[in-house]
């Protein structure tokens, strides 16, 4: 129980910090997700209300429903099963849609708002004792207050955070289990098992990264093979969707294309994507494995994160989600997050007023135009990528990392935590 007890504050601070998340979006809860500029005026959009009627949640389960293929869940399992079993419970508690869709909605934000507050205490254990208040970042810093009920992403950050703590406690198979989880839920902490791969690669302790990784495709079959076995097309709509998506708000490939510049805005944007990933992925692992001494697995799990979301082709604002407890694990200074966070306010507040200067709408009166949308864009990219620098600056001069300062290797490293070097590009020094 005395164990406990620091953990008390936290969890009450989250809990605030879901509750202002819920109010952000009390114009729209109130009726206004009915009408497309009140919506945008009030800066309270959410997927998850609208989606009840357009995936057809209020009638059908998702992956089995019987519509044409764009209009099947495009999401991941997990995030499908947490769908159908809340309408379940709504289609329950009343016959009538309308009351249904504001239930789903009541629903999910209960389920986002204890996945917040679960987030936010592995991420203190995570942190460990003497990082522990790093924490209130995730629990309300004004960025995740905003994003927080866009969409379903606070599940699939709870089961990141949870999937750190048991690695960093030795539990690999319970932590192979909850990245496969994760990742069956929202594709982005695939890219962890880079993280844990290169430093496996730099500290020769395959066995538990093996574990860990046989232990996440195991639990992604577990949960995804009944649905490719008896609902293959339903199952398939996320995988294409996300193939044959375009490039859409919040990515810097929408400026090059809107612009009309040469190559990067007229090639293809998938293969410009993944080849500027592989790009930024081959300077992380020659970045792992030189650096004089072995980075912290927070600081690569950071870094790959982030050069993922900056080099997609689509950037929603809920992304913020993603990568926030990863930022502070990394490198927990204050004023590099403060500049990223003004960023993400501004781009949370640009997207809204943009699109009511767009068709259908097309409001300019009421919204903004392509260069001021524009800033807010770069401006996330450019305080994310001064962020990286930063961590790459620390993995170069670890001396400069706050996190050791305090007599810690690794609080997230688990099997890599004090581990001596077995392959590096560089001379390790202590």
């Amino acid at each position: 129980m005395a164990r406990a007890v620091p953990y008390l504050p936290l969890g009450l601070i989250a809990a605030l910090g879901a509750s202002l998340a819920y109010v952000v979006r009390l114009p729209c809860r109130t009726g206004g997700w009915n009408e497309q500029i009140s919506t945008y005026t009030n800066f309270c959009y959410t997927d998850i209300y609208p989606l009840y009627f357009d995936r057809s949640l209020a009638t059908q389960n998702p992956y089995f429903a019987d519509v044409p293929f764009d209009k099947q869940v495009e999401y991941p399992v997990v995030l499908g099963e947490v769908m159908q079993v809340i309408s379940w419970i709504a289609r329950a508690i009343s016959p009538d849609q309308g009351v249904q869709a504001a239930k789903f909605y009541d629903l999910t934000v209960v389920l986002l708002g204890f996945s917040l507050v679960a987030g936010v205490l592995l991420m203190a254990a995570v942190a460990g004792p003497t990082r522990r208040w790093d924490a209130l970042w995730y629990a309300v810093a004004p960025a995740v207050v905003l994003a927080a009920y866009i969409n379903w992403d606070l599940v699939a950050g709870a089961l990141s955070m949870g999937m750190l703590l048991a690695w960093a406690r030795h539990r690999q198979v319970l932590a192979g289990v909850l990245l496969g989880l994760a990742i069956a839920t929202k594709f982005y902490p695939l890219m962890f098992v880079g993280a844990l791969f290169l430093l496996a690669w730099r500290t020769g302790r395959w066995r538990p990264f093996l574990v860990t990784f046989g232990s996440a495709v195991g639990a992604w079959i577990v949960v995804n093979a009944p649905f490719m076995l008896f609902a293959w097309d339903g199952w398939r709509r996320f995988y294409v969707f996300s193939q044959e998506r375009g490039v859409d708000w919040g990515s810097p490939w929408l400026f090059f294309q809107s612009k009309g510049w040469a190559v990067l805005g007229e090639t293809d944007v998938s293969t410009l994507g993944m080849a500027s990933l592989a790009v930024l992925c081959l300077g992380i692992a020659v970045l792992t494995l030189s650096a004089p001494r072995r980075p912290r697995l927070a600081q690569i799990c950071f870094l790959a994160l982030a050069a993922f979301m900056m080099t997609n082709k689509v950037w929603s604002p809920q992304f913020v989600l993603w990568l926030v407890p990863f930022a502070v694990l990394a490198r927990p200074n204050w004023k590099p997050i403060v500049l990223w966070q003004l960023a993400e306010i501004w781009y949370f507040l640009a997207i809204w007023l943009y699109l009511l200067a767009q068709p259908p709408l097309s409001r300019a009166d009421l919204g903004i135009g392509d260069n001021t949308y524009f800033t807010a864009v770069w401006a996330r990219a450019i305080t994310i990528a001064i962020m990286m620098a930063f961590v790459v600056r620390d993995i170069l001069r670890p001396e400069k990392d706050v996190v050791r300062q305090g007599g810690v290797d690794d609080q997230v490293g688990g099997a890599f935590d004090e581990a001596p070097d077995r392959f590096t590009l560089a001379p390790a020094v202590r």
